[in-house]
């Protein structure tokens, strides 16, 4: 089931996988050391896409960044380090705060879950969190919610600028 958002601060919608990594790339260009992306949405709304997109942005090669349900968590050089978890196999919080979630939180590089409802318990207040929604084949809708400083000028730089 996916994370249940309050009313979402902005709204915004892709019709293609280009669309939804091109929208993950000018987050990706907007991310600042630190921030945390909590990511929901059903079996194949799109989170690895968008996640690819993120890493371009952050100066990751998209061939590089796949899904990492089985390693749990990926690591990427980019602009800044990029942490790709996958909490989808995790019986519980517990397992995944074993995996080291606050020391990578310590490290000011960017932290991406993947079904982070699964621990949304454990993430910080500033949290950008974002639920993914499929449309339609291609097209996806994503409802997005900015917990405090970070997030909220994030969002803001995102959506100063028309979706495309």
């Amino acid at each position: 089931m996916p994370l249940e958002l309050p009313t979402p601060d902005w709204s915004c919608e892709t019709h293609s996988v280009d669309g939804t990594r091109q929208m993950g790339s000018r987050l990706g260009a907007a991310l600042e050391a630190g921030s945390v992306v909590a990511l929901s949405g059903n079996l194949g709304a799109g989170k690895t896409h968008f996640t690819q997109g993120i890493a371009e942005g952050l100066g990751v090669e998209r061939r590089l960044v796949n899904s990492p349900t089985f390693a749990l968590v990926q690591e990427y050089a980019g602009r800044l380090p990029v942490f790709h978890f996958d909490t989808y196999r995790l019986r519980n919080v517990d397992e995944f705060l074993d995996l080291g979630f606050d020391e990578y939180l310590s490290l000011r590089g960017v932290c991406i879950i993947e079904w982070a409802e699964r621990v949304a318990e454990v993430l910080p207040a500033d949290t950008l969190t974002i639920r993914i929604s499929a449309t339609g084949e291609t097209s996806r809708r994503f409802d997005w919610r900015a917990g405090a400083v970070i997030s909220l000028r994030i969002l803001d730089k995102l959506r100063d600028r028309p979706t495309q």
